[in-house]
């Protein structure tokens, strides 16, 4: 997290608290047993951690997602990762389990063992990816699945969990304030059926067109039928459009400028 941990010694033993100890906007997680404190989060983070999570939020195929939500996978277990996507659930109280993507920003003061064992606690217990993204050094993002090696990836890769997000996510999306608005724009137009912002400038053109063409058929006197007309407004091929107007300049009926 880019939020630091309080030093911790090296447990002998698991300690007394459990998580319905630790009341919800507590700055505590627990380890074992043992609270380990959370200071707010520095500069570095703070905007990056906003910049993720609005682009994983409103990816097409997110149906739940949070900023610092509290997991419980044992009594004495109480993990929030920076950014969850999946099992975000709109309900007061701590989250039994784990979200099958959580994402962590690691900045100056990142407690680095407690992050890795939040890492190793969080799959063990079920999430298929952690994604670590490094604030200190080269911009990277370190990619956790359990049982296989770390997997590091740098500005220009793409970062993919299958099944829980619908688009690729490069890593400079989870950094950039620009990078990430941009992707959240994309994001937005496909919950609308919408590919990007080309295909939308690309259907003013087209009505654009149809209307055209609607206007030339008047001025020749052609009369439009309500199917026709409708045929017509609803052309998303501008190609064909083209065609239509081509014809319509010449035509006097309008089987000769419709297909």
């Amino acid at each position: 997290m880019s939020r630091s941990h309080q030093a911790a010694e090296l447990y002998d033993a698991p300690g007394p608290f459990r998580a319905a100890d630790v009341p919800p906007g507590s700055r505590y997680e627990l380890y074992d047993g043992h609270p380990v404190y959370c200071a707010p989060t520095g500069g570095d983070g703070a905007s990056r951690i906003v910049a993720g999570a609005e682009v994983l939020d409103t990816d097409p195929a997110v149906e739940e997602a949070g900023v610092d939500p509290g997991y419980t996978t044992a009594k004495g277990k109480l993990h929030a990762p920076d950014v969850a996507v999946g099992n975000v659930p709109d309900q007061p109280g701590w989250i039994a389990g784990v979200p099958p993507l959580a994402v962590e920003y690691a900045g100056s003061g990142q407690d680095e063992s407690k992050l890795q064992e939040k890492i190793a606690t969080l799959l063990q217990a079920g999430t298929r990816w952690v994604w670590v993204v490094r604030l200190v050094g080269p911009r990277r993002v370190d990619v956790h699945v359990r049982g296989e090696a770390v997997r590091t990836f740098g500005p220009g890769d793409e970062l993919r969990a299958p099944g829980v997000l619908q688009n690729p996510v490069r890593v400079e999306e989870l950094i950039d304030r620009r990078a990430a608005h941009a992707a959240t724009l994309r994001n937005l137009l496909q919950r609308q059926g919408y590919a990007d912002l080309e295909s939308v400038r690309e259907e003013g053109r087209e009505e654009g067109r149809a209307t055209a063409l609607l206007a030339v058929l008047a001025a020749r006197g052609i009369a439009v039928p309500d199917e026709a007309r409708a045929r017509i407004l609803g052309c998303r091929d501008g190609a064909q459009l083209d065609a239509w107007l081509g014809r319509a300049a010449r035509a006097d009926q309008l089987s000769d400028v419709l297909d």
